[in-house]
């Protein structure tokens, strides 16, 4: 049967085994407040896939074809890619004020930076803006940005690098004309960053969840502040480790304002 345009309605008991199936996938844990949310995103899958019901839909994933094709596809619909360019502002001061200078007087060579759960760039970036800035007045200075995502689709969007211009209206002019091409478009314009910053940010799937997370190299600061409030506290727990375990002795962790290390394990 064809979807001819009403949406499908996901019972409870779907909702839990969808919801089960994202936590073992990728960690997030949808309570149940999460439903409506939920129903609405995946019945745009099932009109693509021509599914009257989550009945069938979850007969999909399933399969073989589900489990290798769908399932990476249901994903990058269910997680939330909320950023933006130098989000959460105090983060990149300290980086600036205090982590690069530290690492400069140290006589070190080789900035290393992971933006883990990246989404579609605007961290990752954002790290490179800062970095370009601090290498600008210290010649000995280079850096590289690793940045990761589980989502297929946002990383091919970080990739492009290319931002409707509502998303850079906050930024200083001076480095929107440093950092950014403008568009010739006046209908849809948009800006692009330039390749000298493109070239210093590499992109990988990777999901948190996994056992081992399969990165280059340690870094010297990791920025994990899109994601981990959406885990609960054990899996936070074990995603904090592994990512501490990815850190350089004194390296830095940096997390959402809105998550808190209190009464959590962590290394």
């Amino acid at each position: 049967m064809v979807n001819t345009g009403n949406l499908a309605r996901l019972s409870t008991e779907e909702f839990q085994r969808l919801s089960a199936l994202v936590y073992a996938q990728c960690g997030i844990n949808l309570q149940d407040a999460k439903k409506i949310m939920l129903e609405c995103r995946l019945n745009k899958r099932l009109r693509v896939l021509q599914i009257s019901s989550f009945k069938e839909y979850i007969q999909l994933l399933s399969s073989p074809q589900g489990i290798s094709e769908e399932l990476g596809l249901m994903i990058d619909v269910v997680t939330t890619n909320k950023t933006d360019f130098f989000r959460e502002q105090h983060h990149f001061d300290f980086l600036q004020q205090t982590v690069l200078p530290q690492f400069v007087k140290e006589g070190k060579r080789g900035f290393q930076a992971w933006s883990a759960a990246c989404s579609t760039g605007e961290e990752p970036y954002t790290l490179a803006m800062v970095c370009q800035e601090f290498a600008a007045l210290n010649r000995a200075f280079n850096y590289s940005i690793y940045a990761s995502d589980i989502s297929t689709d946002v990383l091919q969007k970080a990739v492009q690098a290319i931002y409707s211009m509502d998303r850079v209206i906050n930024i200083p002019l001076a480095v929107k004309q440093k950092y950014f091409l403008k568009s010739k478009d006046t209908l849809k314009p948009t800006v692009r960053i330039i390749p000298e910053l493109r070239k210093k940010v590499n992109y990988a799937q990777i999901n948190l969840m996994d056992k081992m997370l399969s990165t280059p190299s340690q870094f010297d600061i990791i920025f994990c502040r899109n994601v981990l409030i959406y885990f609960d506290r054990q899996t936070q727990e074990e995603v904090i480790r592994k990512l501490a375990n990815k850190l350089v002795p004194d390296g830095y962790l940096f997390i959402g304002h809105s998550l808190s290390l209190i009464h959590i394990s962590e290394p």
